[in-house]
């Protein structure tokens, strides 16, 4: 967007750029530039005009613009393509058209607020303006498609080691993708299979992540991750972190290394160990998560000591385990 280029040149010069410098640098009007300087600044940017000097930006607001994600981003594939919305219906819709409209992998679409956000079996994630990170990711795997269901354990991880790694809060998991924080929900992941033209399959990757909510304003069982930090968290590089991991454990996913994928969320999730109750469309399991299997299903062990494999449901957790 010609606005990110305008934003990047302003960060990297500096100092006061004349307009002739940002219009022969963008090949744009005079007109056009002052259109667009306008936009910025209605969007929170602080941009000073000197006549003979030209532009300054003196301030930055708190939004996940792409030029300020893309700046010492590190991956190679996601994140690459940005596409930043004010607001949207829901990212899971934006990302899936895209898919079938043939965009490239690694493409995401940044949500600043979304008024249907998708959570699982059909909920909608509340998503306020500015407080949290909504984003879909478009991945077109090769691997086997029962595997697939791996990519939603992993998302989980990278999410759970992106916050730590940013905001020192510890998370955990809950079977197979929420987010906790003192059992209450901070986040959630949802992914999406389909195919698009000539049957090309794809997999939408879905985040939503309660960051810099006030505890006054978060639904009841809900958390954010600054309200643990006990400070405002960094969006941006929290948002870059998170696609550093995602990219990371993605190509341990491509290479096959699954197993590797199912330790690390093991040695993070909240669920084994657990009395569960699993809620499914044929009614309903409860017993002790023991386990996951290689494919991410969960094992859970009735009281009558028969274990069932779970690959889908709701999952809540009773408390401690009851042993005979």
């Amino acid at each position: 967007m010609l606005r990110d280029k305008i934003i990047t040149l302003l960060k990297e010069r500096e100092r006061f750029v004349r307009e002739e410098e940002l219009t022969s640098a963008l090949g744009i009007s005079a007109e056009k530039l002052w259109e667009e300087m306008r936009g910025l600044r209605d969007n929170g940017y602080v941009i000073e005009t000197v006549p003979h000097l030209g532009y300054k930006m003196t301030f930055i607001p708190d939004r996940l613009m792409p030029a300020e994600i893309e700046k010492n981003l590190t991956t190679a594939k996601i994140g690459r393509r940005i596409i930043y919305l004010d607001k949207t219906v829901s990212t899971m819709d934006d990302v899936s058209r895209l898919a079938v409209e043939g965009a490239q992998e690694g493409t995401a679409v940044v949500a600043e607020s979304q008024s249907a956000g998708r959570g699982r079996a059909g909920r909608n994630w509340f998503s306020p303006a500015g407080k949290g990170i909504y984003f879909s990711l478009l991945l077109r795997p090769s691997s086997s498609t029962g595997r697939l269901s791996l990519l939603a354990l992993l998302a989980a991880v990278a999410v759970a080691e992106a916050v730590h790694s940013v905001a020192g809060v510890v998370t955990g998991i809950k079977w197979p993708n929420d987010i906790l924080l003192d059992a209450r929900k901070a986040g959630g992941i949802l992914t999406e299979a389909g195919s698009g033209a000539g049957g090309a399959p794809y997999v939408v990757v879905g985040v939503g992540l309660n960051v810099n909510n006030e505890t006054a304003e978060l639904l009841p069982g809900t958390a954010s991750i600054a309200e643990a930090a006990g400070m405002k968290v960094d969006r941006v590089a929290l948002l870059q972190e998170i696609f550093f991991r995602l990219e990371t454990y993605y190509k341990e996913f491509c290479r096959g290394e699954y197993a590797l994928i199912i330790d690390k969320w093991r040695g993070l999730n909240s669920t084994l160990g657990k009395r569960v109750k699993v809620i499914l469309p044929r009614g309903v399991i409860e017993g002790e998560a023991v386990d996951i299997e290689d494919d991410g299903g969960l094992l859970v062990r009735n009281d009558s000591g028969l274990t069932e494999k779970v690959t889908a449901g709701d999952v809540i957790h009773c408390g401690l385990p009851q042993r005979g």
